[in-house]
Protein backbone atom coordinates (compact mmCIF):
# COMPACT_ATOMS: atom_id res chain seq x y z
CA UNK A 1 0.00 0.00 0.00
CA UNK A 2 1.46 3.87 -1.08
CA UNK A 3 2.18 5.70 1.62
CA UNK A 4 0.70 9.51 2.29
CA UNK A 5 2.43 12.23 0.38
CA UNK A 6 2.47 15.53 2.33
CA UNK A 7 3.33 18.60 0.05
CA UNK A 8 5.54 20.92 2.24
CA UNK A 9 5.97 23.53 -0.11
CA UNK A 10 5.44 24.97 -3.86
CA UNK A 11 6.95 27.39 -6.28
CA UNK A 12 5.26 28.76 -9.56
CA UNK A 13 8.20 28.87 -12.15
CA UNK A 14 7.88 29.30 -16.09
CA UNK A 15 3.91 28.76 -16.13
CA UNK A 16 4.51 25.39 -13.87
CA UNK A 17 4.85 24.76 -10.88
CA UNK A 18 7.33 23.12 -8.25
CA UNK A 19 6.12 20.96 -5.60
CA UNK A 20 8.12 19.60 -2.77
CA UNK A 21 6.65 16.21 -0.99
CA UNK A 22 7.40 14.48 1.98
CA UNK A 23 6.70 10.58 2.67
CA UNK A 24 7.66 7.71 4.56
CA UNK A 25 9.66 5.37 2.29
CA UNK A 26 8.97 1.28 2.77
CA UNK A 27 12.55 1.32 0.34
CA UNK A 28 14.84 3.09 2.88
CA UNK A 29 12.68 2.71 6.02
CA UNK A 30 12.84 7.07 6.50
CA UNK A 31 11.12 9.60 5.87
CA UNK A 32 12.26 10.56 2.17
CA UNK A 33 11.63 13.56 0.13
CA UNK A 34 11.42 14.75 -3.29
CA UNK A 35 9.86 17.61 -5.77
CA UNK A 36 8.13 17.46 -8.92
CA UNK A 37 7.72 19.49 -11.85
CA UNK A 38 4.27 20.13 -12.90
CA UNK A 39 4.01 21.77 -16.37
CA UNK A 40 1.52 24.54 -17.68
CA UNK A 41 -0.94 22.13 -18.55
CA UNK A 42 -0.80 20.86 -15.13
CA UNK A 43 0.23 23.40 -12.54
CA UNK A 44 -3.28 25.18 -13.21
CA UNK A 45 -5.14 22.34 -11.27
CA UNK A 46 -6.62 23.37 -7.61
CA UNK A 47 -6.36 19.62 -6.80
CA UNK A 48 -4.78 16.29 -7.31
CA UNK A 49 -8.42 15.12 -8.63
CA UNK A 50 -8.78 18.05 -11.72
CA UNK A 51 -5.15 17.29 -12.49
CA UNK A 52 -6.10 13.02 -12.90
CA UNK A 53 -8.72 14.78 -14.89
CA UNK A 54 -6.36 15.96 -17.80
CA UNK A 55 -4.48 14.51 -20.56
CA UNK A 56 -1.29 13.18 -18.60
CA UNK A 57 2.15 14.37 -19.27
CA UNK A 58 5.69 12.04 -19.09
CA UNK A 59 7.97 12.15 -16.99
CA UNK A 60 12.16 12.37 -16.60
CA UNK A 61 13.10 11.15 -13.34
CA UNK A 62 16.54 13.23 -12.58
CA UNK A 63 19.39 11.42 -10.17
CA UNK A 64 21.78 13.72 -8.86
CA UNK A 65 25.04 13.71 -7.59
CA UNK A 66 27.29 13.15 -4.43
CA UNK A 67 26.33 15.36 -1.24
CA UNK A 68 23.25 16.66 -3.55
CA UNK A 69 19.75 16.81 -2.12
CA UNK A 70 16.53 16.80 -3.93
CA UNK A 71 16.39 20.78 -4.43
CA UNK A 72 19.66 20.83 -6.03
CA UNK A 73 18.83 20.35 -9.94
CA UNK A 74 16.28 22.55 -9.91
CA UNK A 75 17.93 25.18 -7.88
CA UNK A 76 20.87 25.16 -10.25
CA UNK A 77 20.25 23.53 -13.56
CA UNK A 78 18.06 25.53 -15.40
CA UNK A 79 16.00 22.82 -16.36
CA UNK A 80 12.66 24.04 -16.20
CA UNK A 81 12.53 26.71 -19.00
CA UNK A 82 12.63 23.20 -21.24
CA UNK A 83 10.35 20.90 -19.61
CA UNK A 84 7.05 23.72 -19.50
CA UNK A 85 8.39 23.87 -23.25
CA UNK A 86 8.30 19.96 -23.97
CA UNK A 87 5.24 19.36 -21.71
CA UNK A 88 6.98 16.86 -19.58
CA UNK A 89 6.98 16.58 -15.44
CA UNK A 90 10.53 16.07 -13.88
CA UNK A 91 11.18 14.36 -10.85
CA UNK A 92 13.89 14.80 -8.30
CA UNK A 93 14.28 12.60 -5.08
CA UNK A 94 16.96 12.85 -2.87
CA UNK A 95 20.32 11.29 -3.14
CA UNK A 96 20.20 8.77 0.00
CA UNK A 97 17.88 8.45 3.27
CA UNK A 98 18.69 10.58 5.81
CA UNK A 99 19.14 10.88 9.67
CA UNK A 100 19.89 7.12 10.44
CA UNK A 101 23.37 7.93 12.23
CA UNK A 102 24.41 4.49 10.99
CA UNK A 103 28.40 4.15 11.92
CA UNK A 104 30.82 5.77 9.40
CA UNK A 105 27.55 7.05 7.11
CA UNK A 106 28.64 11.13 7.99
CA UNK A 107 32.25 9.86 8.03
CA UNK A 108 32.98 11.32 4.16
CA UNK A 109 31.47 13.17 1.74
CA UNK A 110 31.30 10.58 -0.74
CA UNK A 111 29.92 7.59 0.79
CA UNK A 112 26.60 6.88 3.09
CA UNK A 113 24.35 10.12 3.45
CA UNK A 114 24.36 11.82 0.35
CA UNK A 115 25.94 9.22 -1.61
CA UNK A 116 23.33 6.35 -1.89
CA UNK A 117 24.79 5.49 -5.45
CA UNK A 118 21.15 4.73 -5.93
CA UNK A 119 21.94 0.86 -5.93
CA UNK A 120 19.99 -1.53 -3.46
CA UNK A 121 22.97 -2.29 -0.48
CA UNK A 122 23.16 -6.43 0.13
CA UNK A 123 25.63 -5.74 3.31
CA UNK A 124 24.44 -4.44 6.72
CA UNK A 125 23.65 -2.07 8.24
CA UNK A 126 23.46 -0.72 4.64
CA UNK A 127 21.20 -3.08 3.34
CA UNK A 128 17.83 -1.86 5.64
CA UNK A 129 18.08 1.46 4.41
CA UNK A 130 20.03 2.53 1.48
CA UNK A 131 17.80 0.78 -1.28
CA UNK A 132 17.87 3.70 -3.67
CA UNK A 133 17.32 1.54 -6.56
CA UNK A 134 14.12 0.07 -5.53
CA UNK A 135 12.87 3.10 -4.27
CA UNK A 136 13.34 5.31 -7.68
CA UNK A 137 12.47 2.23 -10.21
CA UNK A 138 9.45 1.14 -8.32
CA UNK A 139 8.03 2.88 -4.96
CA UNK A 140 8.18 6.04 -6.22
CA UNK A 141 6.81 5.82 -9.39
CA UNK A 142 3.75 3.96 -7.91
CA UNK A 143 4.13 6.34 -5.26
CA UNK A 144 2.90 9.00 -7.90
CA UNK A 145 1.36 7.33 -9.90
CA UNK A 146 -1.03 6.92 -6.68
CA UNK A 147 -1.24 10.65 -6.02
CA UNK A 148 -3.08 11.35 -9.17
CA UNK A 149 -0.85 14.50 -9.94
CA UNK A 150 -1.38 14.28 -13.54
CA UNK A 151 1.73 12.60 -14.57
CA UNK A 152 2.01 10.04 -16.23
CA UNK A 153 5.44 8.22 -14.00
CA UNK A 154 4.93 4.62 -15.17
CA UNK A 155 4.15 3.74 -18.72
CA UNK A 156 5.77 6.58 -20.19
CA UNK A 157 9.29 7.71 -18.31
CA UNK A 158 12.68 8.70 -18.97
CA UNK A 159 16.21 9.18 -16.59
CA UNK A 160 18.55 11.31 -16.41
CA UNK A 161 21.50 12.17 -14.09
CA UNK A 162 24.82 13.62 -13.23
CA UNK A 163 27.90 12.18 -11.44
CA UNK A 164 26.93 9.58 -9.30
CA UNK A 165 23.44 10.69 -10.83
CA UNK A 166 24.31 10.18 -13.86
CA UNK A 167 25.39 6.10 -12.87
CA UNK A 168 22.37 6.02 -11.60
CA UNK A 169 20.58 6.62 -14.40
CA UNK A 170 22.26 4.04 -17.18
CA UNK A 171 21.99 1.51 -14.34
CA UNK A 172 18.63 2.03 -13.89
CA UNK A 173 18.31 1.99 -17.12
CA UNK A 174 20.18 -0.80 -18.11
CA UNK A 175 19.13 -3.47 -15.54
CA UNK A 176 15.35 -2.84 -16.06
CA UNK A 177 15.37 -3.04 -20.16
CA UNK A 178 12.06 -0.96 -21.32
CA UNK A 179 11.06 0.52 -18.22
CA UNK A 180 12.22 3.86 -19.39
CA UNK A 181 12.29 5.19 -22.90
CA UNK A 182 15.56 6.44 -22.73
CA UNK A 183 18.57 7.82 -20.67
CA UNK A 184 21.10 10.39 -20.63
CA UNK A 185 23.88 11.50 -18.14
CA UNK A 186 26.68 14.50 -17.66
CA UNK A 187 29.49 13.15 -16.45
CA UNK A 188 28.35 9.90 -15.20
CA UNK A 189 30.40 7.45 -12.63
CA UNK A 190 30.71 5.18 -15.98
CA UNK A 191 32.58 2.47 -14.74
CA UNK A 192 32.65 2.41 -10.86
CA UNK A 193 34.06 -0.90 -10.13
CA UNK A 194 37.43 0.24 -11.27
CA UNK A 195 37.42 3.66 -9.85
CA UNK A 196 38.33 5.04 -5.93
CA UNK A 197 34.36 6.42 -5.68
CA UNK A 198 33.02 3.01 -6.45
CA UNK A 199 35.15 0.76 -4.81
CA UNK A 200 34.09 2.61 -1.60
CA UNK A 201 30.26 2.49 -1.94
CA UNK A 202 30.59 -0.80 -3.28
CA UNK A 203 32.98 -2.55 -0.87
CA UNK A 204 31.07 -0.94 1.66
CA UNK A 205 26.98 -1.93 0.02
CA UNK A 206 28.08 -5.44 -1.11
CA UNK A 207 31.21 -6.54 -0.10
CA UNK A 208 34.29 -7.83 -1.34
CA UNK A 209 32.46 -10.31 -3.89
CA UNK A 210 33.37 -8.16 -7.41
CA UNK A 211 31.06 -10.39 -9.52
CA UNK A 212 28.52 -8.73 -7.67
CA UNK A 213 29.71 -5.10 -8.25
CA UNK A 214 29.22 -5.54 -12.00
CA UNK A 215 25.36 -5.90 -11.41
CA UNK A 216 26.16 -2.21 -10.57
CA UNK A 217 28.57 -1.33 -13.36
CA UNK A 218 27.10 0.63 -16.70
CA UNK A 219 30.11 -0.93 -18.43
CA UNK A 220 29.54 -4.33 -17.07
CA UNK A 221 25.67 -4.41 -18.03
CA UNK A 222 25.62 -2.59 -21.67
CA UNK A 223 26.48 -6.15 -22.70
CA UNK A 224 23.38 -7.79 -21.22
CA UNK A 225 20.90 -5.17 -21.99
CA UNK A 226 17.85 -6.98 -23.23
CA UNK A 227 15.12 -4.37 -23.76
CA UNK A 228 14.80 -1.96 -27.44
CA UNK A 229 17.04 -0.87 -29.35
CA UNK A 230 18.47 2.55 -27.10
CA UNK A 231 21.05 5.33 -27.77
CA UNK A 232 22.54 6.37 -24.70
CA UNK A 233 23.16 10.53 -24.89
CA UNK A 234 26.28 10.90 -22.83
CA UNK A 235 27.65 14.81 -22.24
CA UNK A 236 31.41 15.20 -20.75
CA UNK A 237 33.33 18.45 -19.68
CA UNK A 238 36.99 17.72 -21.10
CA UNK A 239 38.40 19.83 -18.52
CA UNK A 240 36.08 18.05 -15.93
CA UNK A 241 38.60 17.28 -12.42
CA UNK A 242 37.10 14.47 -11.81
CA UNK A 243 37.92 13.02 -15.51
CA UNK A 244 41.32 13.73 -15.34
CA UNK A 245 41.16 12.12 -11.70
CA UNK A 246 39.91 8.45 -12.99
CA UNK A 247 36.72 8.58 -11.55
CA UNK A 248 34.65 8.59 -14.54
CA UNK A 249 35.82 6.64 -17.07
CA UNK A 250 34.25 7.17 -19.77
CA UNK A 251 36.40 5.18 -21.90
CA UNK A 252 35.30 2.10 -20.22
CA UNK A 253 31.87 2.52 -21.27
CA UNK A 254 32.84 3.52 -24.95
CA UNK A 255 34.65 0.50 -25.31
CA UNK A 256 32.42 -1.95 -24.04
CA UNK A 257 29.49 -0.13 -26.51
CA UNK A 258 32.49 0.21 -29.38
CA UNK A 259 33.63 -3.81 -28.75
CA UNK A 260 33.75 -5.86 -31.08
CA UNK A 261 30.80 -8.22 -31.33
CA UNK A 262 29.11 -5.91 -28.56
CA UNK A 263 25.50 -5.90 -27.63
CA UNK A 264 23.91 -4.18 -31.42
CA UNK A 265 20.70 -3.05 -29.06
CA UNK A 266 23.42 0.27 -27.63
CA UNK A 267 24.81 3.23 -29.11
CA UNK A 268 26.68 5.73 -27.25
CA UNK A 269 26.56 9.05 -28.25
CA UNK A 270 29.25 10.76 -26.15
CA UNK A 271 30.00 14.43 -26.50
CA UNK A 272 33.25 15.85 -25.28
CA UNK A 273 32.24 19.59 -24.37
CA UNK A 274 35.81 21.34 -24.85
CA UNK A 275 36.44 23.69 -21.59
CA UNK A 276 33.62 22.33 -19.53
CA UNK A 277 33.99 21.12 -15.90
CA UNK A 278 32.31 19.12 -13.86
CA UNK A 279 29.73 21.54 -11.95
CA UNK A 280 26.18 22.59 -12.38
CA UNK A 281 27.36 25.42 -15.48
CA UNK A 282 28.18 22.65 -17.28
CA UNK A 283 24.95 21.33 -17.10
CA UNK A 284 23.20 24.53 -17.26
CA UNK A 285 24.76 24.92 -20.87
CA UNK A 286 23.09 21.33 -22.31
CA UNK A 287 20.31 20.44 -20.27
CA UNK A 288 17.90 21.92 -22.63
CA UNK A 289 19.09 19.17 -25.52
CA UNK A 290 18.53 16.66 -22.62
CA UNK A 291 15.28 17.43 -22.04
CA UNK A 292 14.38 17.88 -25.42
CA UNK A 293 16.16 14.51 -26.26
CA UNK A 294 14.10 12.85 -23.24
CA UNK A 295 10.75 14.96 -25.27
CA UNK A 296 11.43 13.11 -28.30
CA UNK A 297 11.23 10.11 -27.02
CA UNK A 298 8.85 10.07 -24.80
CA UNK A 299 6.51 10.66 -28.04
CA UNK A 300 7.47 7.79 -29.50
Amino acid sequence: MASTLKQVNAWKCWGGVVRKYLHQSTSTKTEMKFCVFLPPSLATSSSSSAAAAASRVPTVYWLSGLTCTEDTFLWKAGALRAAAKHNVALVCPDTSPRGLNLPGEKDSWDFGEGAGFYLDATQAPWSGHYNMHRYITVELPELLESAQLGIDAVARRSIMGHSMGGHGALVAFLRNPGMFKSASAFAPISNPSNCDWGRKAFGNYFGNNKEDWKQWDATELVSSYSGPATELLIDQGSTDEFLAKGQLLPEALQGAVGKLGANPKVTLNYRLREGYDHSYYFIQTFIDEHVEFHAKKLQQ
